[in-house]
This record gives structure tokens, sequence and C-alpha cells, in this order.
């Protein structure tokens, strides 16, 4: 294989060759910099502050006493000083059962009361304030269910009148069973039986544990 003679130009001079670059990738310009290959500078970092809108270290502004709560501490106040001046005018009746009498016991009520009525006020002073309750979901335009209220209202009614001539068994399980109907439970048998249960369960509590006999009734000498 031969190569190709060069031929010399119109002028008599041989023609220049053009240099022979290695055959090398070109390797793409990397990401932040620029075409000349210079790294530009790097942006400054975002100013969180004005995102946030407070710097680190700044005091929060205390906020200003609530002036309604000292009305609660004075009444706190009063409720103990009127404790205490009505325990010191409790007579001695030691007996040797009690040898401290009745006396002790409410006026350290009274003094827990003012205790609690100073602090509290020294709280409100320094800024404090309740937390708003937010455990309930309360939907403020909900009307008022009256059926149930009149219906509840309409047991313990029933209760109070046939408690003396039916007893306690009879008219407490009338409304227990009366209650859960009001508030929306209609298993009518089982609610009978736990009413029932109940009603007794409560009777002979207060006949055998607090020595009170309520009403029994018509069925007095069976119970």
């Amino acid at each position: 294989m031969t190569r190709p003679s060069s031929r010399p130009d119109r002028d008599g001079a041989s023609p220049s060759r053009s240099p022979v670059l290695p055959d090398t990738p070109i390797q793409p310009a990397s990401e932040g910099s620029s075409e000349d290959g210079t790294v530009p500078p790097a942006s400054p970092a975002p100013d969180t502050t004005r995102a946030t809108g407070s710097v680190a270290g700044a005091v929060t502004p205390v906020s200003k006493p609530d002036r309604a709560q000292y009305l609660v501490c004075a009444f706190l106040a009063l409720v103990g000083g009127g404790v205490i001046f009505d325990a010191a005018r409790i007579g001695q009746a030691v007996s040797s059962a009690d040898s401290l009498g009745p006396k002790p016991v409410p006026i350290l009520l009274g003094l827990l009361l003012l205790a609690v009525a100073a602090f509290y006020a020294i709280d409100v002073a320094r800024g404090g304030a309740g937390e708003p309750e937010a455990g309930e979901d309360v939907d403020l335009d909900t009307p008022i269910d009256w059926r149930t209220v009149l219906l509840l209202v309409g047991v313990f009614l029933t209760n109070a009148v046939l408690i003396e001539p039916l007893g306690w068994v009879i008219s407490g399980t009338l409304l227990f069973w009366g209650a859960a109907f009001a508030l929306g439970n209609r298993h009518h048998i089982r609610n009978l039986l736990l009413a029932l249960g109940l009603s007794l369960l409560t009777f002979y509590t207060f006949a055998i544990g607090l020595g009170v006999n309520l009403p029994a009734g018509v069925l007095r000498g069976i119970l």
C-alpha cells in the first residue's frame, strides 16, 4: 500500500500538514463549573431566621397577667379565711378516743387554701395562664338533643316517685334501664339484667358496707 504523494502548490511550496490529535474523549464540564473550567463561588446559605421569624437566643416576650384570675385567688383566700375563722369558734371537745379535737383539720384545710391562693397569685403575676382545652371536639353549631334530655329527666323523676312504694331495687332497675334507653342503647334484655344486678349490688353495698338501709318497698322481707 503506497502513500499518496504530496503535491506541491502552484508556487512550488509543499502543503502544510495539520497536526494529528490523539483520540481522547472530550470531558463534559462538571456541574457547578463554567465552560472555561473555573468554579463559581458558592452561593450563601439561606437566611433561616426570616422564615422562622425568630433568632436563636432571642428572649420570648412575657405575656401580660390575666387580671381576672386575681378574682379566683381572692375567692380562695376568702374561703380559706372563713374556714379558719369558723374552726376557731369550735369549742374544745376532746375525748379519750380523739385527743386532737375537731379544730386541727379545718384549720389545716384553711391554711392550705390560703397557700394555694398565694401561689396562684404569684403564678398569675409572672404571666402564667391555663392552656386552652384541646381534647374535646365540640361542634357549637349542633342543636341540643331535647328528646334525650327530656327522657333522662323523666327517668330520674320516675325513680324519685317510685323509690318509696316499690323500693330501690325496682326503681333503681328502671332508672338504669331507662337511662341506657334514653342514651340510645337498644339491647333491652341485656340492659334489664345489668340494671337489676347493679341495683342489687348497690342495695347490699349500702346495707352491709355502709350500714345504710335503702328502701326495700314491696320486696321487704325478701331482700
